[in-house]
Parts: structure tokens; sequence; C-alpha cells
């Protein structure tokens, strides 16, 4: 049996296709991979959950549905100014984030994407972003499109987070600002049930946030970020849980006489009973020495918001 010997076939520069054929794979992984980095820092998940109270707002603010061009402008500013939250987030917290199991791997400690980079990747979303807003929208949704990026990113990152155990408290402006900036792109001003959908989305994050901060407690120790789980005792934060729990479900029904109906009120009344239920139970596990489980309640918050959201946008089209 004879051997047949392969030999790369060359093109006409004498380099071997198969070698070049392989660094282009190896190239167009290269740029999948930075462009996956670069979307990675947007956080897209927080991005996706800030959205769904967006457009119900924007729904309501109009009586009906708002114009698509309306609302495809606001969904991508909004989009751009989250993701540049977020990136400008990873650029300041690049330190602590390698400190943390659940951040290590995030692009900046993983030496995937240059702070440098990075810092200008953020401040072009943000520019980008409060310049289509002031654009085709209006100046007040502009101004709060920028001072949310401002506050999340100076004021909650840089300082909050770093030095109070109620870093969580004050941030959740932040996440709730969505809510009035949807609403004044279509009104061009704020209305009570705007500050109380407001509300709803700031009470919320408390008891949302805070079983992801019980599951991740020695990785926020390790950093040196004092949130409550970290410094305070179990019934401190049990505390917290269901006060913001009932805050968040009393003032979702505060907004059923602002103007909606039964198809807002019933459903929210019934999630807002789980969730509820919920909270209880984490507390209850907790106070006894069980198995907390606490990422049942924050996986189920995210369920209870987006019914709510979804209960005011059925309703305001109906």
């Amino acid at each position: 049996m004879s051997m047949i010997t392969e030999r790369p076939v060359s093109n006409p520069a004498g380099q071997p296709v198969g070698t070049v054929a392989g660094e282009s794979a190896t190239s167009r992984r290269d740029v999948r991979s930075v462009i996956a980095a670069y979307v990675t820092l947007t956080k897209p998940r927080i991005v996706e959950l800030l959205l769904v109270t967006t457009v119900p707002a924007m729904m309501l603010a109009d009586g009906g549905m708002p114009s698509l061009w309306l609302v495809a402008v606001v969904l991508v500013g909004g989009s751009l100014a989250a993701g540049a939250a977020s990136v400008l987030n990873c650029y300041i917290d690049r330190d602590i984030d390698q400190l943390m199991r659940r951040t290590k791997r995030r692009p900046l400690p993983a030496h995937t994407v240059t702070p440098r980079s990075a810092l200008v990747f953020g401040l072009v979303l943000a520019v980008v972003s409060v310049a289509l807003m002031a654009a085709f929208t209006n100046l007040l949704a502009a101004g709060l499109t920028l001072a949310a990026i401002v506050y999340y990113d100076l004021v909650y990152t840089a300082w909050l987070k770093r030095t109070t155990t109620a870093n969580t408290f004050w941030g959740g402006a932040c996440g709730a600002a969505p809510v009035l900036i949807g609403w004044a792109a279509v009104t061009g001003s704020l209305a009570p049930a705007a500050w109380a959908l407001f509300a709803v989305v700031f009470f919320w994050q408390m008891p949302h946030f805070y079983p992801l901060a019980m599951k991740y407690k020695d990785d926020y120790a390790r950093a040196g970020i004092p949130m409550l789980p970290v410094v305070a005792s179990t019934r401190r934060v049990n505390a917290e849980i269901l006060v913001f729990a009932w805050l968040t479900v009393l003032t979702s029904l505060a907004v059923w006489p602002l103007g909606m109906s039964a198809v807002y009120g019933v459903p929210t009344l019934v999630v807002g009973a789980i969730f509820l239920v919920e909270a209880h139970k984490l507390c209850r596990r907790a106070i006894r020495g069980e198995a907390v489980k606490p990422m049942r309640l924050f996986h189920w918050s995210t369920t209870y918001l987006t019914i709510v959201f979804a209960a005011v946008a059925l309703d305001a089209l109906i």
C-alpha cells in the first residue's frame, strides 16, 4: 500500500492556501469575540428589563399606542443610554470586578477590551443616546436620559455603591428612570401616574436585588462592597425585603385609581399577592436557618414586574 503525502496548495503569492484560510477563520473568530465582548459590556439583560417598563409607560401617557416612530426612537435611544451606563459602570468597577467570581470573566477583568476602549465606547453611546432623544423627542426626555446616565455612573457606581449600605435604595432611581423618560417623550411633561409607576419600579428594586446580593454575599465582601446582606444581620435584610415588597405591591395598587381599570387592577392584585408570599417564604427560611434559595424571589420579582407593566399596556390599549 502506497502512502500519498499531501502538500499545501499555494496561491499565486506563494502562500499555502490552507494557511490563508486558517488565518481568515481565526480572524473572523477574533472579530466575533471582540464584538461579543463589547455587547457584553452593555449588559443586554438589564437593557431588556428596562425597556419592559418604558413602552407601557408611553402607552399609558398616550392613552393608546403612540406613533411607532416615537416608540422606535425611544427604544433605540433608551437602549443606547442603558448600554452606555452599563459600559461606564464596567469601566469604573473594573478593579472590583476582578475580585468577584461572578464578574471576573467580564471583558475588562478578562482583558478582552482595554479600559480606554471601554471608556470611549461608553461615552460615545451616551452622547449618541442623548443626542437622539434631543433631536427626535424633547428636551425633558433628553435631560432625564442624561441625568440617569450621570447619576448611575458618577453618583451610584463611583460613590454610593462603595460607601453606604443604602446603595441599592439610592441607586433605584436609575432603574426607574425609563418610566419617566418614556412618559416625557410622549407628553413633554410628567403626570402623577408617571411618578406612581416610577415609585413601583423604585421600590421593586430592593426585593429584586437583595436576594441576588444574598447569593453573592461572599463576592461582595471580598471586593469590599457594603451591600446590605454583607454588613447587616439576617433580620435587617429580611425586614427590608418585606418592607419594600409591600411598598412595591401597595404602590402598584395605588396606580389603579389613576385612570386604570380592572384590566390593570386584577392581574396586579394577583401577582402582587404571589410576590408577597414568595418574599415572606424567603424570610421565614432565613429566620429558621433553612436553605434560603434567594434566586427564587429574584426570578419571580422579574416576572412580577413584567406582568404589572404588561397590564399597564393592555389597559391603555383597551
